[in-house]
């Protein structure tokens, strides 16, 4: 029997094959394949701008949440603002971010003035 022999090689072949898929699976699953809810992103909005020592108006996190979650940011992104933490996947995601919340401003954190 050779060392070259295919017949050795192939079982090695697939035993080294395992430790990549699973480390494949793993960083999928940690890789915010799951899309955050919009009650979760808001909790994060929330708990962010308390950390800065700012308060958002009443309904103002839910407003911006379901507006952030309904875009196409990435599940990455969502995840990181529902922990409350100032951070994006990518910086297109960094910009769509931005101009979620500055187009929705009037509506998500003006106080309403009725009377």
């Amino acid at each position: 029997m050779k060392l070259n022999d295919r017949n050795l090689r192939t079982p090695a072949r697939l035993l080294m094959a395992l430790p990549i898929a699973a480390l494949a699976f793993s960083l999928a699953a940690c890789g915010g394949s799951t899309r955050p809810s919009a009650d979760d992103v808001a909790a994060g909005l929330d708990e962010f701008f308390t950390s800065q020592g700012q308060e958002l108006p009443d309904g103002a996190s839910e407003c911006f949440a379901g507006y952030l979650v309904d875009s196409e940011l990435s599940n990455e992104t969502l995840t990181f603002l529902a922990n409350g933490e100032d951070k994006q996947s990518s910086e297109a995601d960094k910009a769509l971010t931005t101009k979620i919340l500055q187009d929705n401003l009037d509506e998500c954190a003006t106080p309403d003035t009725e009377e």
